[in-house]
């Protein structure tokens, strides 16, 4: 038989993640079974456990494609030597998340998951390091050219925002995703007066 390459390995793996995000929207995590996911995914059984243990693991793979590609976004948007502002930096990685067609109440039920949860605590978790990262690395290219903001330094002053920043972001997909008639644009364009810019 064949050996499968690694290229067609990985990128199996991605149709397969795929798959799994398109059944957690439109199920939800707690509705959604392996058996959703492999009827989405159109493969055997053997095929997609041959890639993932089970549906914590593919979550867990979700959320991580889902924020690698907001810390893509963030440097991307950096590559012209002009960092965006820290509301610039909310609103990059919430127009992501957006863009993924990903449902804000699939994160608030996993947010809800893990703290009764341990193994998903420990996904979320994982998912919020990724992010974490991205803030603080997106923040501290922009403190580097405002020092003016920064009277401790860069990583300072980057790493005292980023909980704040992240704050924000959740509480804006908890509102959005909870509350009839939220304005997206008003709570953003209140972040921007809040935030140093």
């Amino acid at each position: 038989m064949p050996k499968i390459s690694d290229a067609r390995r990985d990128a199996r793996r991605a149709e397969i993640v795929d798959a799994a995000r398109r059944a957690f929207t439109a199920k939800g995590y707690q509705h959604t079974s392996m058996a959703d996911v492999i009827a989405e995914a159109g493969l055997s059984t053997g095929a997609v456990y041959g890639y993932f243990e089970g549906k914590r693991d593919l979550f867990a793979a979700v959320a991580r494609n889902v924020l690698g590609r907001r810390n893509a976004d963030l440097v991307e948007a950096a590559s012209d030597g002009s960092p965006p502002a820290p509301a610039e930096v909310l609103e990059i990685v919430l127009d992501g998340v957006l863009s993924e067609g990903l449902e804000l109440r699939l994160l608030v039920q996993l947010w809800g998951e893990a703290t009764v949860d341990p193994e998903m605590r420990d996904v979320v978790n994982t998912g919020v390091k990724v992010l974490r990262s991205a803030f603080v690395a997106a923040l501290r290219r922009w403190f580097e050219v405002h020092p003016e903001h920064a009277p401790d330094g860069p990583d300072a002053a980057a790493e005292d925002l980023v909980p704040v920043l992240m704050g924000m972001g959740q509480g804006f997909i908890f509102q959005s995703a909870m509350f009839d008639g939220f304005d997206r644009a008003a709570y953003l364009d209140g972040a921007r007066r809040l935030l140093p810019h």
